[in-house]
């Protein structure tokens, strides 16, 4: 009897886990039907015309309705919004290292959550296709690390978080699989070699045109992705050779445009820019001017179309009208470890005033309205830029001027403390106006420990139903 006993209360038992393993991993894989409207494209809507009375009514249905949207509607049944811009954002991952004395416990919870940011990134990617995934910035949790650590990182970064096809990222792998210590001294010569005959001035030093894919042919379904600087990926006023040159080496650029549509009343473009090296002073101050060079050569084009610019440290705001308010701090006797840093920017929550004016004033010149994507500030922030009576620019949560005016978002962080957001940024032609217009919304998920009962339930189910076949 005891024996039955037993054998029935594990065969329960297993049930029970089993079941509840089921409904936690159906959450995990559909969470985004659960907030549908924050977590698609703004403009994916029905053809209402073309529904069925059956159809129509289980569109209705809060979740089960998206989730029959998904994954069963005709697609002919959705408005083409195949020509809008659809970019997928993702805020400062941050991931930590092992070293020889870190505990297991640690090194298991760095595994799990590499895969927790990769679910979130896969699930965000099979729902919504995005033309552009973008991330903000912060893509280690420190640039104090050795290139050996730096490539351990970037090989988790490209395999586990945001996994590519191998045509992507087969340039970075072999740099990463030789694991010698990135040749700095010839960035160095690069850097200043530019520097002196005047080629960051000269636009096609930055340019590109028409790009989706970094690579050719163009690969169906693929993304194009871009790496933002963090100051956890080169630093603030402390950056180095070495800390720039590994990043080019292995994330690109870290300052550029693409312009798209030129041949249209509608020309686009997207810049990215390096908001580490602007505001100082710096240890190597020709990042700075090198920076500066850039934002100069932008000041000049004259450019006639809109702007997305993506940057990691959000523009000066008054207090209040984010989480983080302006702050700056400097490297002294007391916070720095080495004398050489006394002096040197230490840290920054936004860009200071007079940068921000002038980086406003040189990329968003065409009149028309524009959106900057930020990361930094892990509670995510969304306001408004219009100029005042001064003609400077002034943040406020509501537009003041809907003729010209600048939106930013700044990403929530996707790690797991800030509960896992992507953010979503469309971009719409409205062809009365020949404007695009730009919505920006988040999509949570949830902590990360949600994700790990998920994986333990799967493991712990198999482990219960293969005993109770056995006894």
């Amino acid at each position: 009897m005891v024996m039955l006993s037993n054998r029935r209360f594990i065969k329960q038992l297993a049930n029970w886990v089993t079941a509840i393993t089921i409904l936690i991993n159906i959450y995990l894989y559909t969470y985004p039907s659960f907030n549908s409207e924050r977590c698609s494209w703004s403009t994916t809507e029905v053809r209402t015309g073309s529904l069925t009375n059956w159809e129509g009514l289980v569109l209705q249905i809060p979740y089960f309705g998206d989730i029959f949207q998904q994954y069963f509607l005709d697609e002919s049944k959705l408005e083409d919004n195949s020509d809008d811009i659809k970019i997928l954002a993702l805020g400062d991952p941050q991931i930590n290292g092992n070293w020889p004395n870190t505990p297991y416990i640690k090194r298991l919870d760095n595994f799990g959550n590499d895969y927790y940011l990769g679910h979130i990134y896969r699930t965000m990617k099979r729902r919504l296709l995005p033309s552009h995934v973008a991330v903000m910035g912060d893509l280690f949790s420190s640039q104090w690390i050795s290139d050996s650590e730096y490539y351990n990182r970037t090989r988790r970064y490209m395999t586990r978080l945001f996994p590519q096809p191998e045509q992507h990222t087969l340039d970075a792998m072999n740099f990463v699989d030789k694991h010698e210590d990135v040749d700095w001294r010839s960035f160095y010569g690069w850097m200043n070699g530019n520097l002196n005959d005047g080629s960051f001035l000269r636009e096609e030093e930055y340019a590109y045109y028409d790009i989706y894919d970094w690579t050719k042919p163009r690969i169906k379904g693929e993304p194009l992705f871009i790496n933002i600087t963090g100051n956890h990926d080169v630093g603030y006023g402390d950056t180095t050779y070495q800390h720039l040159a590994r990043y080019r080496e292995l994330f690109g650029k870290d300052n550029y445009f693409i312009e798209y549509d030129n041949d249209t009343d509608h020309p686009w473009r997207i810049v990215v820019l390096n908001s580490l090296a602007l505001d100082g002073p710096l240890l190597q101050p020709e990042f700075q001017t090198y920076t500066w060079q850039f934002v100069e050569m932008l000041s000049k084009q004259n450019y006639p179309g809109q702007t997305i610019l993506m940057t990691h440290i959000p523009f000066y705001k008054r207090e209040g009208l984010c989480i983080d308010g302006p702050f700056v701090e400097y490297f002294t006797e007391e916070n720095a470890l080495e004398d050489y840093r006394i002096g040197l920017l230490k840290s920054e929550n936004h860009l200071q005033y007079e940068t921000s004016q002038k980086v406003l004033n040189a990329v968003f010149q065409s009149g028309k309205p524009g959106i900057v994507l930020t990361g930094h500030d892990h509670e995510g922030c969304e306001n408004f830029y219009s100029k005042d009576e001064n003609n400077c620019w002034v943040a406020d949560k509501t537009v003041k001027n809907k003729n010209f005016y600048i939106k930013e978002a700044t990403v929530r962080a996707m790690m797991g403390d800030f509960d896992g957001h992507a953010g979503i940024m469309t971009g719409h032609l409205n062809k009365s106006t020949g404007l695009w217009e730009w919505d920006y919304s988040t999509c949570p998920f949830s902590v990360q420990h949600v994700w790990w009962v998920g994986q333990v339930g799967i493991a712990l189910s198999i482990l219960l139903q293969s005993i109770g076949f056995l006894i």
